[in-house]
């Protein structure tokens, strides 16, 4: 009886376990078919674009203004760049030196404190980042540096390196304590100094998780809706300084998506613009997987 009732059990795990796998099987190819989906959808829809306007003058033109037919993107998709890259400049080295003194140089019970604190940084919705730099950011830059109005590339990428922060710290400090204990220990014993085994060792073997979370927090940046669109100004031309008004991608397509007629040479340049969008955070995915892939090896 006794072995009766394990067999019984035994052949039920098989079964749940096989049924499992099948749910999983099942719920990656649903969402392998639903992202499918709407990159053809999107694509297909944007590249319908290039029907009334030309490649050159989309991507190299930077007049938009829909009531005269001009659909130069040039200027959100330089927008799109420029905050990006100064958002990861500006936030990339005080999340890393965040990550190195939590893994490394916090006692234990502050890192049990920061740690939760840096991960509630998630949590706040990025309207409500807009908000604060609304009212309180913008006027400081337009009283401090005596510009016109305060919004720009400069605003915009302040509020994205402090939203960019808790992806480069909670990452980057993973890789850092992901380092074997050994290769610490031996640096330690040859005469090193705390700091030169950090910035010798410890950094260079944590590299690759390292660019991950920089490349993750690139993805998270660019495709910033709310807080940009509420701070950089909205206007479709090209910054000359870090304070001159100016537009992104997303944020341009959050302030004309109502406003446009579906299967419209504007509302398909602004699928258009989603398609860049895609493009980018899919090339800055394999970016990651090429990464993990090298750490492995």
């Amino acid at each position: 009886m006794a072995a009766t009732a394990s067999n019984r059990d035994h052949q039920l795990k098989l079964m749940y376990d096989k049924y499992v796998r099948y749910l999983f099987i099942a719920s990656a190819f649903l969402m392998t078919i639903i992202i499918i989906s709407i990159i053809v959808f999107v694509g297909q829809q944007g590249l319908m674009t290039f029907k009334e306007v030309s490649p050159m003058e989309f991507f190299f033109s930077a007049k938009w203004d829909p009531t005269e037919n001009q659909y130069g993107a040039l200027s959100f998709i330089a927008g799109s760049v420029y905050v990006t890259v100064l958002a990861v400049l500006l936030g990339a080295p005080l999340g890393l030196a965040g990550a190195i003194f939590m893994a490394k140089i916090a006692p234990d019970w502050l890192r049990e404190i920061m740690r939760p604190a840096t991960d509630l940084y998630v949590a706040i919705p990025s309207v409500v980042y807009g908000y604060v730099g609304l009212t309180v950011l913008v006027p400081f830059i337009r009283e401090f540096f005596q510009v016109n109005t305060g919004f720009g590339l400069f605003a915009a990428a302040l509020i994205l390196s402090i939203m960019i922060l808790p992806t480069i710290i909670s990452i980057s400090e993973d890789a850092i304590r992901a380092v074997p204990k050994t290769l610490e220990e031996a640096s330690l014993a040859l005469g090193a100094t705390r700091w030169q085994t950090i910035t010798k060792v410890l950094l260079p073997s944590a590299l690759p998780g390292i660019l991950t979370a920089v490349i993750l927090a690139m993805a998270r940046a660019i495709g910033e809706t709310m807080a940009v669109q509420m701070v950089i100004g909205n206007t479709p031309q090209l910054a000359k300084s870090l304070f001159t008004p100016t537009s992104t991608l997303p944020s341009e397509i959050v302030v004309e998506m109502g406003n446009t007629p579906f299967g419209s040479a504007w509302g398909n340049s602004l699928f258009l613009m989603a398609l860049v969008l895609l493009i980018l955070s899919i090339v800055m995915i394999l970016l990651i997987r090429q990464i993990a892939a090298r750490r492995v090896v």
